[in-house]
């Protein structure tokens, strides 16, 4: 079935009748109204037409219908793209942040759309996201705080947003989680808990949050562990009373 947004066609083809592939395109079946047109308000005919034929893709670059130059943009050559990084359309300004080189990005660090600010920091080099760590999005920052290097997650220890605190205690080196051992929020101190340094754990095992402990209890030291033995969670107790068990048992496995 036809598109619905297909250009109206009149049983003659009359949509076809002033279009510059009259000749060439569509009379050798390369192109095909309904299906694979690019003068359609329809974006999957657009695409299919482009996909086909990507050395058109530069005449549509200035079109005045925003999808249009969208998808021109996937097919053009880079150095006709660049300029549209400006395109007052968001969409259009997406596709441009999908093709740029990497190393050219920084013109849309800025944009106004969010989901190209994502897309930047999904793609720029990591040692350059370093302005990105303060982006007013969390989606941004927490892309941000995916890619950054190790070195300059510290930064993020303390970001307004949760979602961005747990990549950020994901990634940190066991080392340096210390700082984020007492998040306000007990989703983060569940996953620094798992992780800490054995001493830094320590003050853990006495969160008010039974997992907290529990992953307290993993990692700090087997002398800190008798205080859980009394604990009012099982899981907890029981994991203290195995990590002390195979302690003693190393010690003395007789």
């Amino acid at each position: 079935m036809p598109d619905a947004h297909l250009i109206p066609l009149a049983d003659d083809g009359a949509a076809c009748a002033d279009c510059p592939y009259r000749e060439d395109l569509l009379a050798q079946g390369l192109c095909q109204p309904g299906d694979i047109c690019v003068r359609a308000h329809s974006g999957r005919q657009i695409d299919r037409f482009l996909r086909r034929h990507p050395h058109l893709a530069e005449r549509y670059l200035d079109d005045g219908f925003w999808e249009r130059r969208a998808i021109a943009a996937r097919y053009a050559p880079i150095e006709s793209v660049r300029p549209l990084a400006k395109d007052p359309d968001e969409v259009v300004r997406r596709a441009v942040a999908t093709r740029l080189p990497p190393e050219e990005m920084r013109v849309l660090m800025r944009d106004p759309d969010r989901e190209v600010r994502i897309t930047v920091a999904s793609r720029m080099p990591a040692e350059e996201l370093d302005p990105l760590v303060t982006d007013p999005d969390y989606m941004v920052r927490l892309m941000v705080a995916q890619r950054l290097r190790h070195g300059q997650l510290p930064r993020m220890a303390h970001d307004p947003d949760r979602e961005v605190r747990k990549e950020v205690a994901r990634r940190l080196p066991p080392f340096a989680l210390g700082r984020m051992a007492d998040d306000e929020d007990v989703e983060v101190r569940r996953i620094v808990a798992g992780r800490l340094l054995p001493d830094d754990a320590i003050p853990l095992l006495a969160d008010l949050d039974w997992i907290v402990r529990l992953e307290a209890a993993g990692q700090a030291p087997v002398s800190a562990l008798a205080p859980l033995l009394d604990d009012s969670e099982a899981e907890v107790r029981e994991r203290a009373q195995q990590r002390i068990h195979e302690f003693n048992h190393r010690e003395d496995p007789s």
